[in-house]
């Protein structure tokens, strides 16, 4: 071979090369492709949320969560799937209530003689002793008498008014409260036919879809107008956010019998939900369709300021209760800085009563998404899915509550009359953008771990 036959054989072959070193790295970064620009339906670019959100709500915001007064959550878990029979309740290993022993218990948390404070600031810590010993798919419903005495107290903040999900009655004997934090959201195991039953009836039955619609096929949004491509994207992108955390807090089983199973981020399973490989082309697109929910729900919270700047933040506990106000002050701030927000009233506009038909069926479509997660088969992933379609459809209420709507609107104390928040709903609102902000943080973690 002559020299400059080989010089040619070179260049030719380098590129090939670096294909097949960095082949791997193509097809994450695949995923990600769309993750860029304006989001759709909005003039908000991906870019700009990413910073704000990584940089600034996520910190404060879980920081905020950890306080007593949004870790604790009042649901009813036991409440019978309205659409099928459920027989897929309890199907994971030992899904009931499961304490931990009083040897488990740090030593700093026992009073002597008294009822043992589970919820001072040492068992706020991320790692609990007892989270090993406790089996992995249950709810851990363990409350302290003092804690139930300061939750008699709370009710009277809640005041029922019309909502776009339904809320659990928080009178009936099956509605406990559940610590958050001692069941965070993560994979159990929960998998098969039960989820994929309880995602294709929202999507095949709820959400508004083009003629001859398929769940799963291609360009679901095709021919649909503003608010129906809207309710899909929130039901989308809400799918992500659990999706994300699935991925991220996915149980490995244990390796061997001296080992434990453990919890941590999955890029293969990511790789399966979102590569456009995987996914027939959707899955980039379902990640986009995170940021469009985050935008709305941190609308919601950014039209509620006033009144959430008026709210005590009540757990019995004044001094808990002035720095939560405090923190929630300071994450208001936050968000009422940032420029581009969602607007709502583009919404349901034209013929008022065309508009009108259109906004009941939105709200009667996401109703029954929430009755659906009754049917959820997994105590926690029930106890997750409830909270967060509560959170959004609290989000929704503010978004059209109050004498007007648009990026002016408000919804202050001075429309308690006309405007209330139940505790439960404030909680959830919290903790379902949470979540997103969780999914979003999470999202650049996956980036970096595939690339």
């Amino acid at each position: 071979m002559t020299p400059l036959i080989l010089k040619f054989f070179i260049l030719a072959t380098i590129p090939l090369l670096l294909t097949a070193k960095n082949g791997s790295k193509s097809q994450p970064s695949a995923c990600f492709c769309k993750l860029q620009g304006e989001v759709d339906d909005c003039s908000c670019k991906v870019e700009n949320l990413d910073s704000l959100n990584n940089k600034k709500i996520y910190p404060v915001l879980r920081s905020l969560l950890q306080r007593d007064y949004f870790r604790y959550f009042k649901v009813n878990l036991m409440k019978p799937c309205p659409f099928w029979s459920d027989d897929s309740r309890c199907a994971l290993k030992d899904c009931h209530v499961q304490s931990c022993t009083e040897d488990q218990v740090p030593e700093g948390l026992k009073g002597k003689g008294k009822e043992i404070n589970k919820y001072s600031e040492g068992a706020q810590k991320e790692e609990q002793n007892c989270d090993e010993e406790r089996e992995l798919g249950a709810l851990d419903r363990t409350i302290s008498a003092e804690s139930m005495e300061a939750f008699k107290n709370w009710t009277q903040h809640d005041d029922k008014q019309e909502t776009f999900c339904e809320i659990d009655d928080d009178n009936t004997p099956d509605c406990q409260y559940v610590d958050l934090l001692l069941n965070p959201e993560r994979y159990t195991g929960y998998k098969g036919a039960s989820p994929h039953r309880i995602w294709k009836s929202i999507y095949e039955e709820n959400c508004f879809k083009p003629e001859g619609y398929v769940y799963g096929s291609k360009k679901p949004l095709a021919g649909l107008c503003l608010e129906q491509r809207a309710f899909y994207r929130l039901i989308s992108g809400l799918h992500t956010s659990i999706n994300l955390h699935l991925c991220n807090e996915y149980l490995f089983p244990a390796k061997n019998l001296l080992s434990a199973p453990e919890f941590r981020s999955n890029t293969e399973e990511f790789l399966k939900r979102f590569d456009p490989k995987a996914t027939k082309g959707q899955g980039p697109q379902r990640l986009k369709n995170l940021y469009f929910t985050y935008l709305v729900e941190l609308r919601a919270l950014v039209k509620a300021a006033p009144y959430l700047e008026e709210e005590d933040f009540f757990t019995g506990n004044p001094e808990e209760d002035k720095d939560v106000k405090e923190g929630v002050k300071d994450f208001l701030e936050i968000i009422k800085s940032f420029p581009e927000h969602f607007d709502e009233s583009k919404l349901f506009k034209g013929d008022p009563k065309v508009a009108e038909k259109l906004k009941t069926e939105f709200r009667e479509h996401f109703r029954n998404v929430s009755r659906i997660m009754d049917c959820v088969g997994c105590d926690k992933c029930r106890l997750w899915g409830k909270l967060q379609v509560q959170g959004m459809g609290t989000a929704l209420k503010i978004l059209f509550s109050g004498d007007r709507i648009g990026l002016q609107s408000t919804v202050n104390a001075h429309h308690k009359q006309r405007f209330q928040l139940r505790r439960s709903e404030i909680v959830s609102l919290f903790n379902g953008f949470g979540r997103l902000s969780s999914s979003i943080h999470t999202i650049e973690k996956f980036r970096k771990l595939t690339s």
